[in-house]
């Protein structure tokens, strides 16, 4: 191996200057702590669906590659770089890395954001991949690697990228199931449509009331502060369909208004990861409009607690903790540091909470209750495959068990958690719980409700219709 990196990178070396070379010199030192792959993704993530979702994997990706390869593999395998006389001056780097040269962080970095990417998202991929490529060559190019250190250091990335499914299975790009709904009106230019907008969901690049306003003439339009009133108007005695724009949370607080009043959703996605419409099959309004205009639609469960409807998930334990710290940081920090400083922090001094579930007395971390049967099991549920099963997917990690904290990070860790015995799971149509520790807070869709001691659970089949293609 020792000779073949040699002769490789006399070959290197022996190619005539060009422009190239300060080309490939820029390059690389704009990989440098993965830079370039960072700005990439924030370009990715401004648009909704597959760009964003392959942007936010190329960043986990990139995470597992660069500690494998510059934390692990660097300090168990020491090796020292090509000598900077084997390369002609006006290519040498003004300032070379000191550590180890096996694997190529650089190299590992690219491989695994390209790899990643092109999970959710081939056409992409397809662009970015020549400039991970490059990326890889110009370690050899600027004389800072070998060879077989670019070609370890790409194993290691692709093999990050590939792990991210362990924890992050690929979504299933067909909508979920749900109930036959052959009723709904169609809307033309949105006659008798209601539409709440929340401006101020997502990443806030691309708000959408003009847009829907262009679409809808004859649609009215209402925000968010004023929907605690809407009930009580007028204009939604008479309303054919009720609309939202916004974030699961949004989407949650409008849908339960609908479903009393048995009107169908209209529903325009414009939160961050936006859950809910991401499992109905929705991508954007133009989804939306063409379900309108056609009148097509089908009818999919929703689920309560005690009088609080949700659309996809609610929680009892550390999650209510976790959200309510990362508003009180989203000032200062911005939405997803702030997420990341909340968990670390409810993680370290979280409680474990006295539960009554069906009767049973059980010691609990953290209660999850799904709006229909999430996928996969264990720490991550990511998709619902079926909105039509009027079930409840029940989760709850055990605190009864000796060192149960340390084995359910090792368990959520290597993506294992489903057969460790402090994870329970069970799909049930209602749920009785009663907190023996005193009142704590419920999270619903990512929304911090009222303290309770006793929360009831109930799936509700066919509970809401709503427009889709």
């Amino acid at each position: 191996m020792s000779r073949l990196d040699k002769e490789l990178m006399r070959r290197s070396a022996a190619l005539r200057p060009t422009w190239a070379d300060l080309g490939f010199k820029r390059l690389t030192r704009a990989a440098n702590h993965s830079v370039l792959w960072f700005c990439i993704a924030a370009l990715l993530a401004i648009r909704k669906g597959p760009a964003r979702r392959a942007a936010l994997r190329g960043v986990v990706a990139i995470s597992g590659a660069s500690t494998s390869a510059n934390l692990v593999g660097k300090t168990l395998f020491p090796r020292r770089r090509p000598a900077a006389e084997l390369l002609p001056v006006p290519r040498r780097l003004s300032k070379r890395p000191t550590s180890s040269s096996f694997p190529s962080g650089h190299s590992a970095s690219a491989a695994a954001f390209t790899t990643a990417v092109a999970m959710e998202s081939p056409k992409t991929a397809a662009v970015i991949a020549p400039i991970a490529a490059a990326v890889a060559y110009s370690r050899v190019h600027t004389g800072v690697h070998w060879p077989s250190d670019v070609a370890a250091g790409t194993a290691v990335g692709v093999s990050a990228a590939l792990l991210t499914r362990r924890w992050w299975p690929l979504g299933v790009h067909e909508p979920a199931s749900a109930y036959e709904h052959a009723d709904l009106t169609p809307l033309v230019d949105g006659e008798g449509l209601v539409v709440v907008v929340n401006p101020s969901s997502g990443l806030g690049w691309d708000e959408p009331t003009e847009a829907i306003a262009a679409e809808w003439p004859r649609a009215r339009i209402v925000m968010i502060d004023q929907l605690s009133a809407l009930p009580n108007e007028e204009v939604l005695a008479h309303a054919k369909a009720l609309g939202v724009s916004g974030g699961d949370g949004t989407v949650a607080a409008v849908a339960a208004i609908a479903a009393e009043r048995d009107l169908p959703l209209v529903l325009i996605p414009a939160g961050t990861l936006n859950h809910f419409a991401r499992d109905v099959g929705i991508t954007g309004l133009h989804d939306t409009a063409v379900a309108v205009a056609e009148g097509f639609g089908v009818r999919v469960d929703l689920a309560t607690v005690n009088d609080r409807w949700f659309v996809n998930t609610a929680s009892l334990g550390g999650y209510p903790d976790m959200v309510r710290l990362r508003e009180k940081l989203a000032q200062r920090w911005g939405k997803w540091p702030a997420a990341g400083i909340a968990l670390a922090r409810v993680l370290r001094t979280s409680r474990p909470l006295h539960m009554e579930i069906n009767g049973e007395k059980h010691l609990v971390w953290m209660l999850f209750v799904g709006n229909g049967p999430y996928r996969p099991k264990g720490f991550a549920p990511t998709m619902r495959p079926r909105l039509n099963d009027g079930l409840l997917d029940v989760r709850y990690i055990r605190a009864d068990r000796r060192f149960s904290r340390l084995r359910f990070f090792l368990g959520a860790l290597l993506g294992s958690l489903e057969q460790s015995r402090t994870y329970k799971h069970t799909e049930v149509r209602s749920l009785d719980v009663r907190v023996l520790d005193g009142r704590v807070a419920i999270a619903t869709d990512g929304e911090v409700g009222a303290p309770g001691d006793h929360f009831v659970f109930r799936s509700r089949p066919a509970a809401l219709g709503i427009y889709r293609p």
